[in-house]
């Protein structure tokens, strides 16, 4: 039997965000401008927006949602990696394609991080370029450097765990 899909939005302190869940789990949350289609309610997003809220006000570090993650093995293991960054911290790309064990897997590292469909839950907003840069973030730097203050990253000296 396959899934069925379904989408709702919230509306977060630094942008619109579109949410999308299967029978299963969560499936992507993207920043967007507009609402593009009807929402529907489900325990899922119940639950994702309570932790959202939870995040954003600063009294949740970490997820426990369902996920329902699309892609190949390899972006697999790297949002899975993702979920090792602790609240707080940012390691380089560098460091995250050292930490799936080939540093010469950084750019197709990056690339997975790139299209990692559940930001924020997955926190791909952690992962900087290795001379401190905030560079690739699909939601917009704006979105990536807001997240990053909100965790209390000092975003001009300590970013490295």
């Amino acid at each position: 039997m396959e899934d069925s899909f379904y989408k709702t939005y919230y509306n977060s302190p630094c942008g619109l965000i579109e949410l999308s869940a299967s029978d299963t789990g969560i499936t992507s949350l993207y920043f967007v401008k507009k609402k593009s289609s009807r929402s529907d309610k489900r325990k899922h997003f119940t639950d994702c927006m309570l932790q959202l809220d939870e995040y954003f006000n600063k009294k949740r570090k970490t997820f426990s949602l369902p996920l329902d993650l699309q892609g190949t093995d390899f972006q697999k293991r790297v949002w899975n990696e993702l979920l090792n960054i602790p609240f707080g911290k940012t390691i380089s790309y560098m460091q995250l394609a050292i930490n799936l064990g080939d540093k010469k897997c950084i750019r197709a590292a990056g690339t997975a991080n790139g299209r990692n469909p559940v930001s924020i839950i997955v926190p791909c907003h952690r992962v900087i370029g290795s001379n401190g840069d905030l560079v690739g973030y699909g939601g917009g730097l704006d979105k990536k450097k807001w997240l990053l203050e909100l965790e209390g990253v000092l975003i001009q000296k300590e970013l490295f765990v």
